[in-house]
């Protein structure tokens, strides 16, 4: 059945399920003797204590329950017969405790361990990993969000030139789709990044209680995300008062350095492009938590702090050559507040706040001495902050009826200036495409560092709300429930003025639409040698509105047949400056989740398990920024006879072209759009249909073992489309007279498929026109992958852990989704990619995400009491490699794109047809010493990260140029895998 058709079946068929809402807590459930009166009581060491009846098939539940560690009685008459103590919940997952017929006794006879439970959680029917805070006090692990998903299966490091805004951090892609596609929670507030996209917000490492990754299949109370989840929850205070402190320093005498890059075409090969040997830096990081009761078992307070310093140098390129000495500051505080009402209502209140900012002074370097010179000018200073404010109530209005409401708002801030810049300098680019004959062979540069600036009054907020209502009826739990998001982005744009040098074939023209005459026909452009003056600026103020519903029956058929029915419904809404709606999607968008868990023995040692489910995606303000704010983005050209002392060209000969001046590939002039004509107007959200089948078996009582089978199928894409000249010409061909100059440059669409625009019309009216995918020149749209998981587990016990996880997967097609990583294109929703079908020939291939092979081994080993030694592997085979060049065998430029075509030295070249970058080996260990005579209470602790130094590209330049004008950075690299450092630290917790 297809998925629209499944929907349909849902919607009459249920209600839904919680499947624990906001992962924020977990449930206890199990077995127990059918007989009168006999209920099981849960009880925290909060104090938080419930007590449900057990039903006529001798089942309980207790759902939405804090993380922690609980007590689980089997009352009758009012006394525990039998207990399982020290029972820890695993975030958004069902923990099994069942009972055996007992009589009557002592409660101190009967209570047992919690340890001996199966592993494995029967009620989830997704791809979920949790990493508790005891798996990251013992595993070698940089301090990241990020960093911590990378041990779930099918999670690979992203491009390295893409870093969230806020916390600079490097990303990650979930099976197949971009850095941009995921969701981030903390304590079950979405933290996004509203702009684009670009990663979350995250808790100080200290504080996370526990993290849990969402790589598939999870329910109806989550959206806005086909790629992942990362879920942090928080911990919180307990009876007891606990406090501690930590310090960690990555000293950069213990560090190697990236290797040194290299030109490896043209005339530039074998020289250097950029000395990565002569860069240092080193790492402080400080960090101290306290908790405890307010009032005990009613009034708990947990704190913790987080300060981190990174201190060194970088030596720019060879065309950029300055040392710059810098600083990097990112402290972090995380605050909580629990509040146990009374047994039926629980308050919590979180705050976090997490800064990222950075300084640097550069200074001129000799390539051919390797020596610093005298100061030149201080490198752009970043400071972008955020705060986040949660408040979230919980009432068991009775033992089957719970009602869970969140509020948070989330304020950021980003800030940037150049202390001492001028602003009387243009930015030189590109300036290793200077003619030589002028500057013999010496880049001519001068001391503007900056090539944009952003508005210093950029501001972004983002409020969510949610309801959620649980219910259990007899065998369903079905909950229901609203999550509505809101985001403001304030004063978001960038401004930008530099002469970029250019070189290409004298005879051809420089672009062909817009029209720009080859360069021979300007004074001293006989060899090729051009420059433009290129201007960018988008400044806005815009705001996105989402909403949606979503319901969920957990049917528990019988003892051993679990199935989730779920639905959901988003609507998206983006405005523009002006408060118009230019892209509004809020006819039902239906997402169906259906998953089933079969207990295969009735005893939670095999479980086969499947999930069908389809993602919508929504648009982040960003996108608002060049699809309709009005946004320049011109460039003019001339050939030049001199260069001054400022890297400014003389004797200027302006080239003609099309507009008799300034030209825009996307005829972005300022003019700001009307809202009723940016997009398409049957435009739809992207959208994902995924399927998971897996097994997880308990060998026995040590070993877990199991397969998952993922397959993701892109419905449909969100990107613009600019061949605005075959839109005018299906509008010609219909009768309509269009006014031509109220038309866009860019159109959002859905690429693929057939668009119908709304056209201003030379009579004041509007018109529609409908535009073929064929018409464009456009394939369908395409993103599929697969992945075959296989793991083997042996949970911790007291001695050793550890799991050995591998992934055969594939992912292809001919769009990565809402950015480009072989280019490095953050601009989401608006890529090259569908902006011509000449720019879309021959694109379908490996996709940049794609890792054929994954294998990942983590574990801990106990060696004494007093040491913990801990490893983590991951191996995996390097990404696909892009060679872009100019269209055709004969290697024109038709539409201006320059060397942007699936072509490479007039052959068709599809992505991952130039090969793929080196395997990455990384092997990281560590130790901690925990000394008996501190109480174990101190302890000193070591990482290697990278043992072996396996620093290998990562990525690599994929702009070809043409057989007659080779691009000298074609397959360059342009970033490493991090080398190998060593951590130490100390850390004292009483």
């Amino acid at each position: 059945m297809h998925l629209s058709q499944l929907s349909l079946a849902l919607a009459l068929a249920i209600g839904s399920t919680s499947a624990l809402a906001q992962s924020t807590t977990g449930s206890i459930f199990g077995q127990a003797p059918v007989a009168k009166g006999e209920s099981v009581q849960v009880k925290n060491t909060t104090g938080i204590s419930r007590e449900v009846p057990v039903d006529a098939n001798g089942r309980y539940t207790v759902g939405s329950l804090p993380l922690g560690t609980y007590t689980v009685s089997l009352i009758k008459d009012g006394s525990a017969i039998d207990s399982r103590a020290d029972v820890s919940l695993r975030v958004g997952s069902g923990t099994e405790v069942s009972f055996v017929a007992v009589a009557a006794k002592s409660l101190d006879t009967v209570s047992v361990s919690a340890s001996s439970l199966p592993p494995i959680d029967v009620t989830s029917v997704d791809a979920r990993t949790v990493i508790t805070a005891q798996d990251l006090v013992r595993l070698p692990l940089a301090r990241s969000a990020e960093a911590i998903a990378l041990l779930a299966p099918g999670v690979v490091p992203g491009y390295s030139g893409f870093t969230s805004g806020t916390t600079g951090g490097s990303l990650v892609s979930f099976s197949g789709s971009s850095v941009t596609e995921n969701a981030y929670y903390l304590n079950g507030f979405n933290t996004t990044d509203p702009l684009s996209g670009f990663g979350g917000i995250s808790l100080p490492y200290g504080a996370i209680d526990q993290e849990e990754i969402l790589s598939g299949g999870y329910g109806a109370a989550f959206g806005r995300s086909d790629g992942g989840v990362i879920s942090q929850s928080g911990k919180r205070g307990t009876n007891d008062w606990h406090f501690g402190a930590q310090v960690q320093w990555t000293p950069a005498f213990a560090n190697e350095t990236t290797p040194d890059t290299y030109y490896v075409t043209g005339s530039n090969a074998g020289q250097i492009y950029r000395r990565n040997s002569d860069d240092k830096s080193w790492l402080a990081t400080e960090s101290a938590y306290i908790g405890g009761p307010l009032i005990k078992d009613k009034l708990f307070f947990f704190a913790a702090v987080e300060g981190q310093k990174q201190s060194g140098n970088n030596i720019g390129s060879t065309t950029s050559s300055y040392n710059t000495n810098y600083e990097y500051h990112n402290p972090k505080w995380y605050s909580k507040i629990d509040w146990n009402i009374n047994d039926s209502n629980i308050l919590e209140l979180t705050g976090a706040s997490t800064t990222h900012s950075y300084q640097g002074n550069e200074y001129t370097y000799d390539y051919t001495t390797g020596k610093t010179g005298a100061f030149n000018s201080s490198d752009t200073s970043i400071k972008n902050n955020a705060q986040v404010y949660i408040a979230k109530y919980t009432s068991y209005i009775t033992d089957d009826l719970t009602l869970t409401a969140l509020y948070g708002k989330q304020k950021m801030t980003y800030y940037n200036e150049t202390p001492g810049s001028s602003s009387d300098l243009i930015y030189i680019d590109d300036s290793e495409n200077e003619n030589p004959a002028i500057t013999g062979g010496t880049p001519i540069t001068n001391s503007q560092t900056v090539s944009s600036q952003a508005d210093p009054d950029h501001t972004a907020t983002t409020n969510n709300l949610r309801l959620d209502l649980a219910y259990k009826l007899g065998n369903h739990t079905i909950t229901a429930g609203i999550d509505n998001l809101n985001s403001h982005d304030v004063d978001d744009g960038t401004t930008s003025t530099m002469w970029v040098y250019g070189y290409g074939d004298a005879n051809t023209a420089i672009s062909d639409s817009p029209y720009v005459a080859a360069p021979a026909t300007g004074a001293g452009g006989s060899t090729g040698y051009y420059v433009s003056k290129y201007i960018y600026d988008t400044s806005a103020s815009v705001r996105v509105a989402q909403r949606a519903q979503y319901v969920e029956d957990s049917w528990q058929v019988d003892d051993r047949w679990l199935v989730k029915l779920g639905l959901r419904n988003d609507q998206f809404t983006n405005y523009n400056p002006n408060g118009e709606a230019f892209l509004r999607v809020t006819k039902p968008q239906w997402a169906p989740r259906l998953g089933f868990s079969w207990d295969v023995n009735g005893d939670s040692s095999l479980k086969v398990y499947g999930n069908a489910g389809r993602y919508y995606l929504a648009m982040p303000a960003s996108v608002a920024l060049r699809a309709a704010a009005g946004s320049l983005y011109t460039n003019e050209y001339y050939t030049y006879t001199g260069i001054d002392a400022n890297g400014y060209p003389t004797g200027l000969t302006q080239l003609a072209s099309s507009t008799g001046g300034a030209v825009s590939a996307n005829d972005e002039y300022g003019q700001s759009p009307d809202a009723k004509t940016v997009a398409a107007a049957n435009i739809k959200s992207e959208y994902q249909d995924e399927f998971l089948l897996g097994f997880a078996q308990q060998i026995n009582t040590s070993y877990v073992w199991g397969m998952k089978a993922q397959v993701r199928k892109l419905r449909n894409i969100l990107d613009d489309i600019c061949d605005t000249s075959t839109i005018l010409t299906k509008a010609e061909s219909l009768g309509y007279s269009i006014d031509t100059s109220a038309m866009n440059g860019c159109y959002l669409s859905n690429p693929g498929r057939s668009n119908t625009y709304v056209l201003k019309n030379t009579a004041g009216g509007y018109d529609d026109v409908t535009v073929s995918a064929a018409e464009f020149g456009d394939p369908q749209a395409k993103r599929s992958y697969y992945g075959l998981e296989t793991f083997l587990e042996h949970p911790f016990d007291g001695k050793w852990q550890g799991k050995i996880d591998y992934v055969f997967s594939r992912s292809y097609g001919d769009t990565e989704g809402q950015v480009r990583s072989d280019i490095g294109q953050s601009d989401v929703s608006a890529t090259v990619d569908w902006d011509y079908g000449q720019v879309m020939e021959h694109s379908n291939g490996t996709l940049a995400n794609d890792r054929k092979h994954q294998l990942k081994i983590y574990g801990s080993y106990q060696l004494a009491p007093e040491w913990m030694l801990s490893g983590n592997i991951f191996i995996a085979s390097g990404t696909p490699k892009t060679c872009l060049g100019y269209y055709g065998a004969d290697e024109t430029n038709p539409i201006g794109y320059g060397s942007y075509y699936h072509y490479c030295g007039g052959v068709a070249s599809p992505p991952g047809a130039a090969g793929r970058e080196p395997w990455q080996h990384i092997f990281s260990l560590s130790a901690e010493y925990r000394p008996m005579w501190a109480g174990q209470k101190l302890g000193f602790n070591v990482m290697v990260y990278n043992l072996f130094n396996n620093s290998v590209p990562t990525s690599t330049y994929a702009i070809y140029g043409s057989s007659t004008a080779l691009n000298t950075n074609y397959d360059r690299v342009t970033y490493w895998s991090t080398p190998r450092y060593v951590r130490f630290g100390v850390n004292y917790d009483f």
